[in-house]
């Protein structure tokens, strides 16, 4: 072979090295690792979970009977719309065949979770199990329901009972532990009023000077707290040495017949009450009032946040309760200015 064929070999076989060489650079490992990467961020994007402004909630609410359930209201609403959540929300008027309509609704509506302030106990359980079938969590807000607890997620409200026994004590206290008391229940069959009733009494046992001689439902209205005393005074007049309001619409209600009747209620007849609206703090600086049981009713920030819990698969409590308090004349005026309800 001469030198011109050797060069011309060498020459070939360079070539032919630098083809082989790019082939094997060639090869796209990161676009092959690019769809693996892909499918993992799938699982991470559904393990996140729901935000409030994914929520879409059902609140079946009692009606508007007191300044209690209007700064209820006020609070879920506000919150609703502070959150970014889709509140579907329902007025039921007192009724429960209303309450139960909105449930059936918002359960075709296939919302991610229900809430519920049951206007009665009783009278619940097959739509709730409904609710459970459509897999729609469902949280009962303010008063409780007789249902099996499997039925609903959790309870967020007051400790009804308590309220009535702090009452019961502070009517013990205001009247030396003797006296005649006439009642203005609730409304009839309500968890409040079941446990406001009871827990008053239970408190009231280790008095025997004191004693109920009157007791009727005022259904938690002013209109009808008013009538009812009415009943009250035209039955038992200056027999009555103190009145015990389930509520305080109710008890500023018959603080209207007591002064029409002409004495003078928070003196002649004294008062206590449940809720701690910024009405009873007014009449307590009138003196018209001797004493309001706290019932907080600004339930909207709990109610968003355990919903969230909820919906995302987190364990809540049972029941979550809320903070109260028991007020009187004496704190009215200084407390009034920060009263939000």
């Amino acid at each position: 072979m001469n030198v011109r064929s050797v060069l011309y070999a060498i020459l070939i076989g360079a070539l032919m090295l630098s083809l082989v060489g790019c082939t094997t650079v060639a090869p796209a490992a990161p676009a092959a690792e690019a769809p693996a990467g892909d499918q993992a961020a799938a699982p991470a994007a559904e393990m996140a979970g729901k935000t409030f402004e994914d929520l879409v909630v059902g609140y079946a609410q009692i009606g508007a009977e007191s300044e209690w359930r209007t700064a209820n209201t006020q609070s879920i609403k506000a919150e609703a719309e502070r959150l970014g959540v889709e509140l579907k929300f329902s007025d039921a008027q007192q009724k429960q065949e209303n309450q139960i309509k909105a449930i059936r609704s918002f359960i075709a509506q296939q919302v991610d979770v229900i809430g519920v302030s049951p206007v009665v106990e009783t009278g619940w359980e097959t739509v709730f199990q409904e609710a459970k079938d459509a897999g729609i969590p469902l949280i009962l807000v303010d008063r409780r329901a007789a249902v099996p607890e499997e039925l609903y997620v959790t309870y967020l409200g007051s400790d009804f009972v308590e309220e009535g026994r702090r009452a019961g004590q502070a009517m013990a206290d205001i009247l030396g532990g003797e006296g005649k008391i006439v009642e203005l229940v609730g409304t009839v069959g309500s968890a409040p009023a079941n446990d406001r009733y009871s827990g008053f009494r239970e408190a009231i046992t280790e008095y025997p000077g004191m004693e109920i001689i009157a007791s009727q439902s005022g259904d938690f209205t002013r209109a009808k707290g008013k009538e009812v005393m009415e009943a009250f005074l035209k039955s038992y007049g200056d027999e009555i040495d103190a009145l015990y309001a389930h509520n305080d619409d109710m008890a500023i209600g018959a603080i209207q017949a007591i002064e029409e009747y002409g004495l003078k209620p928070g003196e002649d007849i004294k008062i206590v009450s449940v809720d701690a609206v910024r009405g009873a703090f007014e009449a307590m600086i009138e003196g018209k009032l001797n004493c309001t049981v706290e019932c907080n009713p600004l339930l909207g920030p709990q109610f968003f946040d355990l919903a969230l819990k909820v919906v995302n698969g987190e364990e809540v409590a049972k029941w979550v309760p809320s903070e109260e308090g028991v007020y009187f004349p004496e704190q009215a005026a200084e407390l009034l200015p920060t009263r939000q309800y």
